[in-house]
C-alpha cells in the first residue's frame, strides 16, 4: 500500500514539474518577443523582414503562342505579363524546352506544333505571335505588341472565334490573293524574265494540296502577318488530325521556307472557320478588339493608327527615338 502512494505521488511530483516548465517557457516567450505598445495596448511587432513575394497564378483562360529564334528577347512577356500563361517555341534550337520537328514555315511550324500537341489541354483563348515586341507590322504608332495584348478584348475574341491582331487594312486586304488569275499570269510569264517566285504565283497549287475538298477561291484577302487570336472551341472545330496533315505538308512541299509560311499566313483565317475574303471594317475591329472606337478609316489609314514603316527593322532607340533619331512621344511602357 505505501508502494503505491509512492509511485502515484512520484507521477504527481512529474506533472507538476512538466506544467512548471510549460508555464516558464510561455513567459520566457513573452518577455523577449518584441511587442509595439500605445494606449495600453500592445501588439506583436510584424517581422522586419518582408515575406517573399507569392507569385500571381497564371491565367488558364488564356496563353501566348509564341515562335522564337534563339537571339530573340521575349523577357517583355513575363516582365509585363507574368500572369498569362506562354509557350515559347525555339524553332532553331533542338536542345529548347519547346520546340519544333523542323524549322521549315516560319511561325506556322510553330503554330501547328502547339495545336497539335495542345489539342486536348487548349486555353479558352489562344494567342499567336512572332517573338519580338517592337515589330513594324504591330497595329498601333509604336509598333509594340505589348500594347496590343494589353488592349485585347476577350469577349470580342469569344464572339469571334476568331480575329487577326491587325485591323489596318494595309497589305493584306481588301484583296491579296486571287488563285485562279494569278496562276495563270505565272504560267504563261517569260521564262527568260527571271522573275522571283512569290505567293500569289504559288497559291493555287498549294492551296489545292491543303484542302482537297475546298473549292478554291476567287479571292483571298486578309490583314497580314500571322498574328492573330483563336477560341479553343472554333481550334476544335477541326479534328487533331486535319493540323497533323496540315504540318506533314509543310514539313513535305518543296516550297521554301518564306513560301510555305506566306501560304499559311494566308490560309489561317480559312483553316479558322471564315470566309476565304476576311477583310472587316477596320474601323470596327479598332472598336470592338481594342476598344479604340470613332476613328475614321480609309483603306490605308485610321487617324494614324498605323502608318506603314519605310523600313521592316525598326530604328536604334526605338520607341524612344524616330526613324531620323529624333526624340518621339509614345505610349509603351519600358523596362
Amino acid at each position: 500500500m505505501s508502494g503505491d502512494m509512492t509511485v502515484l505521488s512520484h507521477r504527481r511530483n512529474t506533472k507538476l514539474q512538466r506544467s512548471l516548465v510549460v508555464a516558464l517557457l510561455c513567459l520566457v516567450t513573452l518577455l523577449f518577443w518584441p511587442l509595439r505598445c500605445h494606449d495600453g495596448w500592445c501588439d506583436v511587432f510584424e517581422p522586419s523582414t518582408p515575406l517573399p513575394a507569392v507569385t500571381p497564378p497564371k491565367r488558364l483562360d488564356r496563353e501566348l503562342v509564341v515562335a522564337k529564334q534563339r537571339h530573340e528577347d521575349t523577357a517583355w512577356i513575363g516582365k509585363y505579363l507574368p500572369n498569362w500563361a506562354s509557350s515559347i517555341y525555339v524553332v532553331d534550337d533542338p536542345r529548347a524546352q519547346l520546340t519544333v520537328p523542323a524549322n521549315k514555315g516560319r511561325e506556322a511550324m510553330v503554330y501547328l506544333t502547339y495545336l497539335i500537341d495542345r489539342y486536348d489541354t487548349l486555353p479558352d483563348t489562344a494567342i499567336f505571335l512572332h517573338a519580338s515586341r517592337f515589330q513594324w507590322h504591330n497595329d498601333n504608332p509604336d509598333y509594340d505588341g505589348l500594347l496590343s495584348l494589353r488592349n485585347l478584348s476577350f469577349s470580342h475574341i469569344q464572339e469571334e472565334g476568331y480575329v487577326n491582331l491587325r485591323c489596318v487594312w494595309v497589305l493584306g486586304c481588301p484583296v491579296e490573293i486571287r488563285p485562279a488569275m494569278d496562276a495563270f499570269a505565272a504560267a504563261i510569264r517569260d521564262p527568260a524574265a527571271d522573275q522571283e517566285v512569290t505567293t500569289k504565283d504559288i497559291f493555287k497549287g498549294a492551296f489545292e494540296e491543303l484542302f482537297p475538298d475546298v473549292p478554291v477561291p476567287e479571292e483571298v484577302g486578309v490583314p497580314c502577318c500571322s498574328q492573330f487570336a483563336v477560341t479553343k472551341e472554333t481550334i476544335q472545330q477541326r479534328p487533331r488530325e486535319d493540323y497533323i496533315r496540315f504540318r506533314n505538308w509543310l514539313v513535305e512541299t518543296q516550297l521554301s521556307d518564306s513560301l510555305s509560311g506566306r501560304v499559311l499566313e494566308y490560309s489561317w483565317h480559312i483553316i479558322f472557320g471564315k470566309e476565304a475574303l476576311h477583310c472587316p471594317s477596320a474601323s470596327h475591329c479598332y472598336c470592338k478588339l481594342y476598344g479604340l472606337c470613332d476613328l475614321t478609316c480609309t483603306e490605308s489609314d485610321c487617324d494614324g493608327r498605323y502608318v506603314l514603316p519605310p523600313f521592316a527593322s525598326l530604328p536604334s532607340g526605338w520607341p524612344r527615338l524616330g526613324w531620323k533619331g529624333e526624340e518621339r512621344h509614345f505610349e509603351s511602357p519600358l523596362m
